[in-house]
């Protein structure tokens, strides 16, 4: 068996975006020469996610509305750990919610989904570079 490991970096500009990340992911697997095994992808910032869904805008709308609705960003006063002087708690349960990492295993060297999925780096305080853990085992 044998491993490839590669780091993605995003910069997104806003606090909160949803990144399709699924071409670069390919891209990485291909590099790997992995043919058969599993794709991990991780968010390596505790205010940032990776996930599966459908790479459909409604979906992406509705995903930030029902997690301002869990967990608003403001009043940044109302959360224990802004206390801190931070200002992303928020950030952090949202990250809770939608998740840290996917497996996805791999078939024939090709990530080996089911109709519409699609992966997504989910940035809920952004504004600064994070990475992305991608990493390919099999043979």
């Amino acid at each position: 068996m044998k491993s490839f490991t590669e780091y993605l970096t995003y910069d997104v500009h806003s606090r909160r975006a949803f990144v399709n990340i699924t071409p670069e992911v390919r891209k990485i697997i291909q590099k790997s020469g992995i043919k058969e095994g599993l794709c991990l992808v991780n968010a390596m910032h505790i205010t940032a996610s990776v996930f599966i869904n459908d790479n459909e805008t409604g979906l992406h709308q509705d995903y930030e509305r029902w997690l301002e609705e869990l967990a608003p960003h403001e009043p940044i006063s109302k959360y224990e750990h802004n206390k801190t002087g931070e200002d992303n708690a928020d950030a952090h349960l949202k990250r809770q919610v939608m998740g840290r990492e996917v497996v996805i295993a791999i078939t024939n060297g090709q990530l080996d989904f089911g109709p519409w999925e699609q992966i997504f780096y989910g940035e809920f305080d952004g504004r600064r570079p994070k990475r992305v853990l991608v990493k390919v085992i099999g043979e």
